[in-house]
């Protein structure tokens, strides 16, 4: 089904938000488009949503399993103005989840259990939200792949992560509970390319929605217990968005690009594509689900 705006489609498409997990996929370049929406329909989404200006080609036989909203992901606070909406059209309680092109999401088991299941027993669990880090991904040779992206060669880090403390917005003195900022990645080690407010890895990707519910430009919702790591009795799940993004952004950034010969260092490593690989760097969290 194709929408001719994101107005359009709250008039007539909200059908697709009936039933969870609905995901959402905001669409910035024509990079990895199609394996990007290939990989969140295997995992089991009811509904995927995807937000592309309409010259962004998607394969013919993905057209009919996704909500096409025609939508440009390049002005200023989209993410927020394409997501809100959403979560108020949304019925309460409902499972999203939001990613960009070229993200691709992978939870504990992730190979053998469906979305569903993950979040099925996450609300079991009594979580309204998920923490999932946002993990780079680079390609193994930028003289093959000048813009960073190679699913075939894809490399992450596997250590140079570490968190911090989250101070109160209203009051810096004030520790923030069960909330850290996570960093790690290409943006910690090409600091001087990324502003101080996009440096943070963490991201509420997984999240119900509720009345008054609203993201924030940063990541995090309006509710603070949305933005918390695990409940106060034990450790939750987590899980992980594999994502390009950082790696095009540094390599399509002048100011940057012609600095960045290899994204390669001693800690990396070859992606498997596989959870297990994300369990034993200790980048994914299965917490109490066996």
């Amino acid at each position: 089904m194709k929408y001719d705006s994101l107005g359009t489609f709250l008039e007539t498409g909200t059908a697709a938000l009936a039933k969870g997990p609905v995901g959402i996929i905001l669409v910035e370049d024509a990079v990895e488009v199609d394996s990007t929406i290939r990989h969140h329909l295997d995992l089991g989404f009811r509904s995927l949503i995807v937000f592309a200006q309409d010259e962004i080609p998607i394969a013919a036989d993905l057209e009919p399993r996704i909500h096409r909203v025609n939508r440009t992901m390049h002005r200023r606070r989209a993410k927020v103005s394409t997501i809100n909406p959403l979560i108020a059209a949304a019925p309460p309680g409902t499972w999203m989840f939001y990613c960009y092109n070229a993200e691709y999401l992978f939870f504990p088991f992730s190979e053998t259990r469906s979305i569903g299941e993950l979040l099925a027993f996450h609300t079991e669990e009594r979580r309204a939200a998920m923490l999932t880090y946002v993990i780079d991904l680079y390609a193994a040779d930028l003289g093959q792949h000048p813009n960073g992206v190679d699913i075939g060669t894809a490399l992450l880090d596997r250590s140079g992560y570490y968190a911090l403390n989250r101070t109160d917005r209203a009051d810096p003195d004030r520790i923030m509970d069960r909330q850290l900022d996570f960093f790690g990645g290409l943006r910690w080690r090409y600091e001087e390319f990324v502003p101080p407010t996009h440096r943070k890895i963490d991201r509420i990707a997984l999240f119900r929605s509720a009345p008054g519910l609203e993201l924030r430009p940063d990541h995090t919702f309006s509710d603070e217990e949305y933005n918390t790591y695990s409940c106060p009795w034990h450790h939750n799940l987590t899980a992980a968005l594999m994502s390009f993004r950082v790696a095009k952004g540094l390599k399509y950034n002048p100011a940057s690009t012609f600095d960045i010969h290899d994204f390669r260092w001693y800690h990396s490593v070859p992606f498997s594509w596989k959870s297990q690989q994300l369990m034993d760097l200790g980048l994914i969290e299965p917490g109490q689900w066996f």
